[in-house]
């Protein structure tokens, strides 16, 4: 038996509420059904790849106030990539569909991930075990993994473990990556007539799994507030010792959503957007400028302390760095066989990479810190690629404000001092206990998708609207997966995928920032959020993001 606290006791005993018509009971929902779809590119590709179930219509239920009859069916469940806080109510929500559906019904979770499907590694979900997992944060209850679902292999073995079990649908759980699996595996499954059916549900704390349909992806809400929470402790700290800069970088490596929304929360004196960064076209030497005269505005004022926020993917959107990057790809690859660089010291490999560079990249090279170039040169992924995730954008922008503001202080145009703290917020945030939003929010994307698998869907995303009010209010459905999906560039091939979401620099969240950033810049306007609230008055404890609530404040607006 786990030991528990006295919150982790409470928050098993807690009931998450159900969206609109889901509360009514899982054998009431009327399903009805829209236009068809189309991708939202690359149509003709798109429908060629997925013949069986592209252009399927949106899926909305309402309440027939009468019960309906269901057959027993056995379902399988998967949590597949980064852990995101709700994914142990998403679970509890189809578990709970699928015995009030009859109580004759299982529920069988795959572990470890994908994999499990594959290597027939599973478990029964029974009461007991469910209990023991309701509102809590991770992904412990069955594991989760990063394989893909894409091989004829595959999906032929995957098919023989539910034959085995008798499993006629699957849940997978995931963000971008896993739900385009998904799509592939219902794709297959529906070509071969097999009856099984596959739905999806949006999770990444990234927030970059979202649009018209998809109005948020779980654990976003619980993610932001966590890191707001712990940012707005550090932010109090310098209010009150007033002598450090803290460099704060945020998870988030394709989308800059989280450092976007924990800004709005929290409101530092420099917010970096990876987006705006890339739009225009800024580099890495501009970043640097723009952040040494905020810190020496700040101190002509008296203030020697500050905050920055860092979006964990900035390296990435730095047009020159990315310039640099993919020369060091190509110069790597081939230097890995040569044995004279592979014998040679640091400073004689430094030599040897900007020789293979042209001027810009070289120059670009030369002016990073010792330590970001040894992590520049490092053993690379899988896929013979330089680890940028690994790169320590923080401590490589101290290092390089710092030499900027030496500078500047010799011309005399920076009078005070600077001293610094690195920080890194990411797996704090990624298996926290969720939020009331999540746990609400989660419980009824897993009840919907049973309500999805009961209907005869396949190919579809769960999807829950209507988020910034009641959750009786909201409006559940489904979302055809390949609505979501365009042709992109992965690994030298062109590959059916989601569309990531991306900060819209023309939306009213980044606008929101836009707006106050000179202010927050010079001023000590911080926000202290405080821990996330599990009981009290709605107004607190079911509050949503910032960014939802301007993200839904303008969709309503244009209706």
């Amino acid at each position: 038996m786990r030991e528990m606290s006295p919150l982790h006791r409470e928050r098993l005993n807690y009931q998450p509420k159900l969206a609109g018509a889901l509360a009514n009971g899982i054998n009431s929902v009327k399903l009805s059904l829209g236009n068809t779809t189309t991708s939202v590119a690359d149509c003709a590709d798109i429908q060629n790849l997925f013949k069986n179930v592209y252009g399927q219509p949106i899926a909305k239920f309402g309440m027939t106030g009468e019960d309906l009859s269901t057959e027993s069916r056995n379902v399988g469940v998967i949590l597949s990539g980064g852990q995101a806080p709700g994914g142990h109510n998403v679970i509890a929500g189809l578990y709970d569909a699928l015995k009030a559906s009859n109580k004759e019904n299982k529920l069988y979770g795959f572990l470890g991930g994908p994999s499990g499907i594959v290597d027939g590694k599973y478990m029964e979900l029974t009461d007991e075990i469910m209990d023991a997992y309701r509102n809590t944060g991770g992904f412990d209850i069955i594991g989760s993994g990063r394989t893909k679902l894409e091989t004829e292999e595959q999906f032929e073995k995957a098919l023989i473990v539910c034959r085995q079990l008798n499993i006629t649908a699957i849940v997978i759980i995931g963000g971008d990556d896993s739900n385009t699996n998904a799509c592939l595996l219902a794709e297959w499954m529906k070509e071969k007539n097999t009856g099984i059916s596959v739905i999806g549900c949006p999770k990444t704390i990234d927030g970059d799994l979202k649009n018209d349909q998809i109005e948020i992806s779980f654990g976003f809400d619980t993610a932001t507030k966590t890191y707001s929470e712990l940012i707005g402790n550090i932010q109090r700290d310098a209010n009150s010792a007033k002598k450090y800069w803290h460099f704060i970088k945020l998870m988030g490596r394709s989308a800059s959503h989280v450092c976007l929304e924990v800004a709005l929360q929290t409101q530092p004196n420099i917010t970096l957007i990876g987006e705006e960064v890339e739009a225009k076209a800024q580099s890495l030497d501009e970043i640097v400028t723009y952040m040494a005269d905020v810190v020496a505005a700040r101190a002509q004022k008296g203030k020697n302390f500050g905050i920055a926020l860092i979006p964990e993917g900035l390296i990435e959107f730095i047009p020159e760095m990315k310039v640099m990057i993919a020369t060091l790809n190509d110069s790597l690859a081939v230097l890995e066989k040569d044995e004279m660089y592979q014998n040679a010291s640091q400073d004689k490999k430094y030599e040897i990479i900007t020789s293979k560079l042209d001027d810009a990249s070289a120059k670009l090279f030369n002016s990073l810190p010792s330590a970001i170039k040894a992590q520049l040169l490092m053993d690379r992924d899988p896929h013979g690629n330089v680890q940028v995730s690994k790169i320590e954008t923080e401590k490589l922008l101290i290092e390089m404000v710092r030499t900027r503001l030496e500078e500047m202080k010799k011309e005399g145009r920076f009078v005070g001092k600077f001293a610094d703290q690195a920080h890194f917020f990411g797996y704090e945030g990624r298996c926290a206990m969720p939020s009331n939003f999540d746990a609400d929010y989660c419980y009824s994307l897993g009840y919907n998708a049973f309500a999805l698998v009961q209907s005869g869907l396949t190919g579809y995303l769960s999807s829950i609207k209507n988020t910034t009010k009641p959750a009786s209010e909201w409006v559940a459905g489904g979302v055809p997966l390949t609505m979501m999906m365009n042709m992109e560039r992965r690994h030298g091939e062109m590959k059916p995928v989601i569309k990531k979401a991306l900060v819209e620099l023309d939306g009213p969240v980044f606008k929101a920032l836009e707006k106050n950033r000179e202010k927050w810049a010079l001023n000590d306007c911080y926000v202290f959020p405080g821990a996330i609230q599990y009981f009290g008055p709605s107004s607190v404890c079911d509050c949503t993001t910032v960014t939802l609530q301007l993200e839904q404040e303008k969709t309503l607006a244009s209706v």
